[in-house]
């Protein structure tokens, strides 16, 4: 059902993806990302089970502006057949730029639920939720794993799956195990080559322009999925694509804060307030007296609060 609309060939090379992350990149979020040079923004985690019970409330979190391009929506789950339910309704309703599958997460909610990286452990399982979502959709497959999980590797993974018609491929290279924290096994991903001939990223350990450089150079990746690194610094974006770029002043970084709560006021309403003070707090890492606004910035309830909290 795939036609000729791969935007992954078309992306100028190394390019930088903002990664999936449940919680937090949704619209506002993203639409911030771009503005400092993002080049492919993911939506956050959507349930292939959520979109064939009740799939209102999913379609609304996975709305996205025009100006979000390319826009990809990550799925997870564990029955193919909602896999194929949820992919037609995406392409139809919020006609992303693609589909990714999320094979990665290692939330343990995630794994009860037999989803996220531990479809890695079932990779027969797997490749019937790839097959599922490319036959019922025209927009390009991509997947996103971890470097290893239990027994299995990535390239053991790929070994099984790679020969479907997948269009770019993201390996976040810590194990299911380590979570978000610990060394990166580039040396894996470089390997990744050998199993897959689409478009590789590399995810994992990038927050400076040294680390994306290092990650690029040791798994010659065509771009990086960064993640942790932009939470409270969507402009590291800006920094890696770039020799030299000046430190954000207190005062720029406060009114970058305020520019993102502006978004969610206008976008999600002042209930959105609630979850954008996570992001408050994140943008507050190295600034003085971060712990007492911090204090604050956990309380605030609307736009207005922020502001004041953030007045200079």
């Amino acid at each position: 059902m795939q036609k000729n609309n791969n935007f992954w060939t078309k992306l100028n090379k190394p390019f930088y993806a903002l990664a999936p992350m449940a919680g937090i990149t949704d619209s506002p979020f993203r639409q911030m990302c771009l503005e400092y040079g993002a080049d492919v923004l993911y939506s956050e985690m959507a349930s292939v089970n959520a979109l064939k019970f009740k799939p209102q409330k999913t379609l609304e979190m996975l709305k996205q502006s025009e100006i979000e391009r390319p826009y990809v929506v990550q799925l997870f789950g564990s029955e193919s057949k909602y896999f194929a339910l949820a992919s037609k309704l995406i392409t139809e309703k919020i006609k992303p730029d693609g589909i990714d599958i999320n094979f990665g997460c290692p939330v343990k909610k995630i794994q009860k639920q037999g989803a996220g990286a531990v479809l890695m452990n079932k990779p027969k399982l797997a490749k019937d939720i790839i097959k599922a979502t490319i036959e019922n959709t025209d927009l390009p497959v991509s997947i996103k794993t971890r470097i290893q999980v239990e027994e299995t590797d990535v390239l053991q993974f790929l070994a099984v799956v790679g020969d479907l018609n997948i269009k770019a491929l993201m390996v976040h290279g810590r194990t299911m195990g380590q979570g978000f924290s610990g060394p990166i096994d580039l040396a894996k991903i470089k390997k990744t080559r050998d199993y897959f001939d689409g478009v590789l990223m590399a995810n994992g350990g990038i927050f400076s322009k040294a680390d994306a450089d290092r990650v690029l150079a040791e798994t010659g990746a065509d771009g990086l999925g960064l993640a942790q690194g932009v939470l409270g610094k969507p402009w590291l974006f800006e920094e890696v694509k770039n020799d030299l770029v000046p430190e954000k002043s207190r005062q720029e970084v406060f009114e970058i804060a305020l520019k993102h709560a502006r978004l969610v006021r206008d976008i999600v309403g002042e209930k959105g307030m609630l979850e954008m003070r996570k992001h408050l707090c994140w943008y507050m890492k190295g600034i003085e007296g971060a712990g007492e606004l911090r204090k604050e910035l956990i309380r605030v309830e609307c736009f207005e609060d922020a502001e004041k909290a953030l007045s200079l």
